[in-house]
């Protein structure tokens, strides 16, 4: 009985080179990534990998790919979930649920409020940011257009009062997206209230 034995391919191995740390706190750890409506964030180039290491432990054939950088974001999210960041390498993202915001159905900023807009404005100032992107979402009740308009007038709202404690040399991106891009379950009303949210994201300084 004769065995034929399949011939060995070449194997390509592709190093990942991690350049953050990855913090959670504390919900979406398994829940998947969050929204990203346009608004890209940009990577940093990897470091070298020196494909002759002897630490590197490859099948015989195998070749070294070129490396890449995993895109790892810093989510930091206080006890009721009413505010949420994120961190990437590059960029800051902020953001907080309607309620805490408006009334229901509502884009007439409550009181408290101003103060939660004014820390974030504060950051901005900090990172010395010149574009800052304003996004308004909503659950899934109701119909897309009155969430679209609703999103858009909350997100609105809150670029007016971002403008008025920064200077005249910040450049604004307002939009409403209705349902899109949830970042929780709609099936629930947990989820639900994360998605009922205003976001504001800016690129990290220099």
């Amino acid at each position: 009985m004769t065995m034929r034995l399949k011939p060995r391919t070449a194997t390509t191995v592709t190093a990942l080179v991690v350049l953050a740390t990855l913090t959670l706190t504390p919900a979406y750890a398994d829940e998947g990534d969050p929204s990203e409506p346009p608004g890209s964030v940009t990577t940093s180039e990897p470091p070298e990998v020196d494909a002759n290491s002897p630490n590197l432990q490859l099948e015989d054939g195998a070749t070294l790919a070129s490396a890449k950088v995993l895109d790892i974001k810093s989510v930091v999210e206080d006890l009721g979930g009413e505010e949420r960041r994120e961190d990437t390498p590059t960029d800051v993202t902020f953001a907080l649920q309607a309620e805490v915001l408006f009334p229901i159905d509502s884009s007439k900023l409550n009181p408290e409020a101003k103060a939660r807009i004014k820390t974030i404005a504060d950051e901005i100032e900090a990172q010395k940011a010149k574009k800052v992107r304003v996004f308004g979402f909503t659950d899934n009740l109701g119909s897309y257009a009155h969430g679209l308009t609703l999103s858009k007038n909350r997100a609105e709202v809150v670029h007016e009062q971002l403008a008025s404690s920064l200077g005249p040399d910040i450049t604004f991106e307002v939009r409403g997206y209705s349902e899109d891009y949830p970042i929780a379950d709609n099936t629930s009303e947990q989820g639900r209230r994360k998605n009922r949210r205003v976001e504001v994201s800016f690129q990290k300084g220099s």
